[in-house]
């Protein structure tokens, strides 16, 4: 039914645990087989791309949930934000060796989540460089 890979996965996830102040998180689940996904992101600044530092994840649902959250968070490090959501369905399933038909839900949500990380930290840096109404930028005096 599952490929080894996905048992690889399973039985020991890379990434799996929370990070300590993520730059940002993206939780999904879906309520018809109980998977509830949450992706942990931290993102290094740099003045060409922001890259996903350290990622990791975690999962409540059966073995194709966290075997697709354990190998998404593995495609997504090191790569930059806009490469990183990119990454579908379809590439995790690829990259898992397959998944069975009933279970393909799975790579959507570790996908998802992925987005949503992305997302949330885009959010946030952006309402980090908005000033409120009515300041000016401070200019330093020589």
């Amino acid at each position: 039914m599952y490929s080894n890979l996905v048992l690889k996965h399973f039985t020991n996830p890379k990434n799996q645990g929370r990070l300590k102040n993520p730059d940002g998180v993206g939780m999904v689940g879906n309520p018809a087989c109980g998977d509830i996904m949450t992706v942990y992101i931290k993102v290094k600044h740099s003045k060409e791309k922001d890259v996903i530092s350290d990622i990791k994840f975690e999962t409540l649902g059966c073995a194709a949930a966290i075997a697709t959250s354990s190998m998404v968070t593995q495609m997504a490090k090191g790569k930059n934000l806009h490469d990183a959501e990119r990454i579908s369905r379809g590439d995790i399933a690829d990259s898992l060796e397959g998944l069975p038909p009933a279970k393909m839900h799975c790579s959507n949500l570790a996908a998802d989540a992925l987005k949503r990380a992305i997302e949330d930290f885009r959010s946030k840096s952006s309402k980090k460089t908005r000033r409120p109404a009515g300041t000016k930028k401070r200019t330093r005096r020589r």
